[in-house]
């Protein structure tokens, strides 16, 4: 088996997660991060660690389920940790890990894009659906 150089394996790598690609493993994590519930959770979560009900009390209308679904999988992928709190009653406490906070600015910035330019957005959407 030849050496290979670190240029070698850094192109490689970059050809092997190519998000456009349909099968590529970055395009799964893409549409993760995409999702509107993990946007919101990350962003929450950006205060510091944060019991179940704090969170969901914070993201008005998510359902228990889908705000369960949204922390495992963002537990799953390394993005938050579940600390349990031995107590009577138990609490259970989500923090963002340190590859969780390196997403932080991206997801910070999206939602601070669509806060800023939703009137804009309202007035394109009008303008589109107005009869021709």
């Amino acid at each position: 088996m030849p050496t290979r150089t670190v240029a070698q394996r850094r192109a490689e790598a970059s050809i092997i997660y190519d998000a456009y690609l349909a099968e590529c493993p970055a395009r799964q994590l893409l549409d993760r991060i995409a999702d509107k519930w993990v946007s919101l959770a990350v962003n929450a979560l950006a205060d510091g660690p944060q019991r179940y009900s704090e969170l969901q009390r914070r993201l008005a209308s998510v359902s228990q389920k889908m705000l369960t679904q949204t922390l495992r999988h963002l537990e799953r992928d390394g993005l938050v940790s579940r600390t349990v709190i031995p107590a009577v009653p138990v609490r259970v406490e989500y923090e963002l890990t340190p590859l969780g906070r390196s997403l932080l600015p991206v997801m910070r910035a999206i939602k601070g894009w669509a806060e800023e330019h939703m009137d804009e957005v309202h007035d394109a959407r009008v303008a589109y659906d107005a009869p021709s």
